[in-house]
């Protein structure tokens, strides 16, 4: 018996020994020097295209190309639909006259397609890849063998014309904090952010902890949104710290979006939104309970 296994799509070389291909974008003349295809287009037009798959190992290989979707996996990185699952988008709008190609040791093919835009597709980006797979037979540890499917494939972003919208949201947002009794604190916040506008975005993310009248506390966090297509979201937890245990305190998620394919002219507006929690100061709790209770003994009458 033989069973199909289908591996994580990559973007790089294949890491099979004896096998290695490359995917990228190509012209008439052979490679153009694009990390990845991208188009602006209207409703209705015709792109054309091609690109090169080319044989870096020492054996012939037969390489089926195919085009499908994109979307954004549970920690932010991209990747496409594997083989089993039929696309709906911007991958069944990508045709190739043929799909099957046989490839010697150091050479390369370029594969013509074409990019049909339907009349009725929605305006903002639409994202999949251009695909070249290797099926080989392997054994297992067990004996049983197996076909694995290898795919390396290049980007492809098509940005439809018309009304786009620009938006990240932080649309969950927690905070807690720990430490000594005695000394400053860590504040964790995790945050969720989704892209709701219909392009894809990156962002910088400023995390900050702020007390009463807006006193600055500890060491804010900063980090690098990676591209979230639309409708994604990724959850991130970045670390306050050097925070002083002041009674009620904001900590807060700044987002200031860019569109890495920089089609968007205008500068993007950041985004803000925070939560309110406590870090007791227990030092300060003690100090007034004491004072209270001496207070109190000297308030005592005396006895005869």
């Amino acid at each position: 018996m033989i069973t199909n296994l289908v591996l994580a799509t990559t973007l790089a070389l294949a890491p099979s020994p004896g096998f290695s291909w490359s995917v990228q974008p190509s012209g008439p003349d052979g490679p153009t020097g694009r990390d990845y295809f991208s188009y602006s287009a209207a409703p209705g037009d015709t792109i054309r295209d091609t690109v090169g798959i080319t044989n870096r190992g020492a054996e012939k290989m037969t390489f089926k190309v195919y085009a499908t979707d994109a979307f954004n996996t549970s920690d932010g990185s991209f990747a496409l639909l594997t083989a089993d699952r039929k696309p709906d988008d911007v991958g069944s709008w990508i045709a190739l006259a043929e799909r099957t190609f046989t490839v010697k040791p150091g050479k390369r093919v370029d594969v013509p397609f074409t990019v049909k835009v339907p009349e009725n597709a929605t305006p903002g980006d639409h994202s999949g890849g251009v695909l070249a797979a290797v099926t080989q037979q392997e054994t297992t540890g067990g004996g049983q063998k197996v076909n694995v499917d290898r795919r390396i494939a290049a980007r492809l972003h098509l940005r439809v014309n018309g009304p786009t919208t620009t938006a990240l949201k932080v649309d969950r947002i927690t905070a807690s904090h720990e430490g000594p009794l005695v000394g400053d604190r860590t504040v964790k916040v995790s945050y969720r952010v989704t892209n709701t506008g219909n392009i894809r975005l990156t962002a910088k993310a400023h995390v900050y902890a702020e007390a009463l009248f807006t006193w600055p506390q500890g060491t804010a966090a900063d980090r690098e949104i990676p591209e979230l297509l639309p409708g994604s979201s990724y959850t991130f937890t970045d670390e306050i710290t050097g925070v002083l245990p002041a009674g009620p305190l904001q900590a807060a998620v700044r987002l200031t979006p860019a569109d890495p394919s920089e089609l968007t002219p205008a500068r993007l507006s950041a985004t803000t939104r925070s939560i309110t929690f406590w870090a007791v100061p227990w030092v300060v709790v003690g100090a007034v309970a004491v004072v209270a209770l001496l207070l109190l003994r000297r308030r005592r009458p005396a006895r005869c």
